[in-house]
């Protein structure tokens, strides 16, 4: 394939592009194929001569779509959503066809000043204070990961940057609903899973500040190092939220840096009655949300916000005599601000989607997610034999199935099955207390209220059959 071929197979993957989104509803949200079959239709040795574009992108058409569960299909209600607006895909298609290493300034001028420049539109945007400096990361995962061991080197003096850990026992604290990612970071930093230390939660499953600062003064009395702190804005579980303020005073009495997980429901607080959910937020030291979840600017595009990177730069930044932009000592180059030295030109889709939908649609599509999942949540609250299990927080809340004199765990579980075998809506679980419950949230770019509703619809219909 040459250049002028990929002009013409561009066009028809892009026609290819719009017909599949028109017409995702026809299709079953969740892949229905069993594990292998995909597989199993490819040849198993690499090709030795070249093979025609025609032949590839019939294949394709073939295998690939039929094996993916749709992401951006408007009944897509499992995980948490990964938009893609159409103009976030337009600029992935520039960004693609430029092809650029954004590693330093230099390599990239206008990708680093983009993306200085939008991610201070979405400080603007969040109401988060000036003096918060933004960057982009893949994942909220690589975001923690580097609060994290920024925690960890601050509590050294920095001496873990060079000596590694000689026998400390550095704490970090979270409540049992932060997700997995906090104890992949303390793992992977080097702290150890032990001593991630998981605060009680109140009736609201919320972190409890008070039992934050016994366990800090614990620490310290039996000689271990408390390091950070990781604050939980819409756990992935159930939505819970940590009062923000009360737990950051705690947190900054000690000395602890301070890391908030927003990854999901950061996006709901460019809408300012949102706000008071994290109400104290700005005296964090790292914020992470993930606009690639509602905003509309697909995977991966994950904003980490620094009240001062020096810290995060301090454990993370190297720069070579090869990474030098020569004459420019004081320059941006983010690859110092995070794990990975080559980075994408993410900012380009932020920026596109920043400017083609605007914040006022944005805030829009965010209050009917959330209006219509309480909707949602009032019809299955209504309808015998179902049960809510967690209040709508935001657009997620979750439910049980529990006939009468029926085991509830087993029937929902057995109606979940069913719920994404049947293919028009796809559900995720959790288990809550002891409960299989099934998660609801709504979020996807263009789904509307019918969607939202049809959830309803199709799980009471299974759970009569």
């Amino acid at each position: 394939m040459n250049h002028d071929d990929l002009r013409d197979w561009s066009k028809r993957a892009a026609d290819w592009a719009h017909d599949y989104h028109m017409t995702l509803r026809d299709r079953p949200v969740r892949a229905q194929v069993s594990p292998g079959e995909t597989a199993a239709k490819l040849p198993a040795s690499p090709p030795e001569a070249p093979e025609s574009p025609e032949a590839i992108f019939a294949d394709f058409e073939r295998i690939v779509p039929d094996a993916m569960t749709h992401w951006q299909h408007p009944r897509f209600f499992a995980y948490f959503p990964a938009n893609a607006a159409p103009a976030s895909m337009w600029a992935e298609q520039l960004a693609n066809a430029m092809a650029s290493n954004c590693l330093i300034w230099q390599a990239s001028p206008a990708a680093t000043e983009i993306e200085q420049v939008t991610t201070d539109w979405l400080r603007q945007a969040l109401g988060l204070p000036e003096g918060f400096t933004g960057t982009i990361h893949d994942s909220a995962s690589t975001c923690t990961l580097s609060a994290v061991i920024t925690m960890r080197d601050r509590a050294t003096g920095w001496d873990s940057v060079q000596d590694g850990l000689t026998g400390q026992a550095l704490r970090v604290y979270a409540s049992a609903q932060t997700h997995s990612s906090v104890d992949k970071a303390v793992r992977l930093a080097g702290i150890g899973q032990r001593n991630l230390v998981k605060i009680d939660t109140d009736a609201a499953y919320r972190m409890d500040p008070a039992a934050l600062e016994r366990a800090i003064e614990e620490d310290r009395a039996a000689g271990r190092i408390p390091a950070g702190l990781v604050i939980c804005t819409g756990g992935t579980g159930i939505g819970a939220l940590d009062p923000a303020a009360e737990c950051i005073a705690v947190a900054k009495k000690h000395d602890l840096y301070v890391h908030v997980d927003a990854a999901w429901a950061g996006s709901a607080m460019i809408c300012p009655e949102f706000r008071a959910l994290w109400a104290g937020v700005e005296g964090a030291d790292s914020i992470v949300f993930n606009p690639h979840k509602w905003l509309g600017v697909q995977f991966d595009c994950s904003v980490q916000f620094l009240a001062d990177p020096a810290p995060q730069i301090r454990s993370l930044g190297l720069r070579p005599d090869y990474l030098q932009t020569q004459g420019r000592d004081e320059i941006v180059n983010f690859n110092e601000w995070t794990v990975a030295l080559g980075r994408r030109f993410r900012a380009l889709k932020l920026w596109f989607v920043l400017r083609a939908y605007g914040l006022e649609d944005l805030r829009t599509r965010i209050r009917n997610h959330v209006a219509w999942t309480e909707e949602l949540a009032e019809a299955f609250r209504a309808t015998p034999g179902f049960e809510i299990v967690t209040e709508p927080r935001l657009a997620l809340f979750s439910f049980r199935y529990a006939p009468e004199g029926g085991d509830a765990n087993a029937a929902t579980e057995a109606l979940l099955a069913r719920i994404n075998d049947d293919g028009r809506v796809y559900l995720t679980q959790t288990v809550h207390e002891g409960k299989f419950v099934i998660r609801v949230t709504a979020g996807t770019f263009d789904c509307t209220r019918d969607d939202v509703m049809a959830v309803h619809e199709v799980v009471t219909e299974l759970a009569r059959a």
